[in-house]
């Protein structure tokens, strides 16, 4: 099974969302109280990047945990083969009979 292919929405959508609100908060914060929007822009700078580290940590850490998760499951399934059954079916039982009824016209 060819590896999957994160494309670049998905690779960095946690990092830049998190540098957007940490950034944008002060943003926010600077508007409410009437000060003009780049005041004190070390501290957008600041935490846009502490955002973005806990949002590349996030993610890090979902997808151990998502791992870890698909581990375990994929080892009771090789455990437990008898309550995974694949019951293929066929269409002829599947389909109930159909006769075409034609109206007299």
């Amino acid at each position: 099974m060819p590896l999957q292919r994160d494309s670049i929405y998905s690779k960095y959508f946690y990092p830049v969302t998190f540098a957007i609100l940490g950034g944008g908060t002060f943003a926010v914060s600077n508007y409410v109280v009437r000060r003009p929007f780049y005041s004190g822009i070390q501290r957008h700078i600041i935490a846009s990047a502490v955002g973005f580290a806990f949002g590349h940590y996030l993610e890090q850490y979902l997808m151990n945990r998502f791992a870890y998760r698909d581990a375990v499951i994929k080892h009771y399934i090789e455990l437990h083969p008898e309550d995974f059954v694949e019951n293929k079916k066929k269409y002829k039982e599947i389909f109930e009979e159909w006769y075409p009824i034609r109206g007299a016209s």
